[in-house]
């Protein structure tokens, strides 16, 4: 594995949140929004990114392609990773479109997540430096019902092409996944607010796991 050193951050829970959704007041924006919320409430640290606000480059470029024996990386990615250099969970934030992220969540985690990572790295399950032990969280949102997700085998076929994959090929440790469905403009208010409040719950108990596992002695 090509090892990126990235530059030296604080000690203490820290929480990269990439949200990818092209309406910046969407609710995949409010669940960002409320997720970083209580992060800080709990004395941890956040660090939002946008893709779209970002207009965050998803192509993969021939020279940066793993299976090359040295990838060349760009500068946006080298920048990108020491953004988010010592960050002990990962939360990705995306709608569900044709039954898998969208081409921009995807790009990322290619471009980013993937940067230096041959495919023997992922066969060997190697802790990369920047996901290596560290925990990942999806929260994604549709505007079907829950009940046509589970008939089509939705929620199955994308945590196990997505969430396992992407725990199995860095190395992280652990994975959550939460889903609301039929999440539309015509969504209620009470609704919406049922689903925050499962939001904020979730960040509540993940800032514990991670000052939990920081006071856990190692040897």
């Amino acid at each position: 594995m090509m090892h990126i050193q990235g530059p030296a951050v604080a000690q203490g829970g820290r929480h990269a949140v990439i949200l990818c959704h092209p309406d910046p007041h969407s609710f995949n924006r409010a669940i960002a929004n409320c997720y970083c919320k209580e992060v800080r409430a709990a004395g941890q640290e956040t660090v939002l990114r946008d893709l779209y606000a970002m207009q965050f480059d998803p192509v993969l470029y021939a020279n940066e392609r793993p299976t090359l024996a040295t990838p060349v990386l760009a500068k946006d990615v080298i920048a990108e990773r020491n953004i988010l250099w010592g960050c002990d969970v990962f939360v990705l934030i995306y709608p569900i479109w044709f039954g898998s992220a969208p081409a921009m969540m995807k790009g990322y985690v290619e471009r980013v997540f993937g940067a230096g990572v041959s495919p023997e790295d992922v066969r060997r399950q190697d802790r990369g430096v920047l996901l290596g032990g560290k925990r990942l969280l999806s929260f994604t949102t549709s505007t079907l019902s829950q009940y046509w997700l589970s008939e089509a085998g939705q929620e199955t076929a994308l945590t196990t092409i997505f969430d396992d994959y992407i725990v199995h090929a860095f190395g992280m440790q652990a994975k959550e996944h939460m889903r609301f469905a039929q999440v539309t403009g015509e969504m209620r208010q009470p609704s919406a607010e049922q689903h925050l409040a499962r939001v904020a719950r979730q960040a509540r108990r993940t800032c514990g796991q991670v000052a939990s596992a920081a006071r856990r002695p190692t040897s």
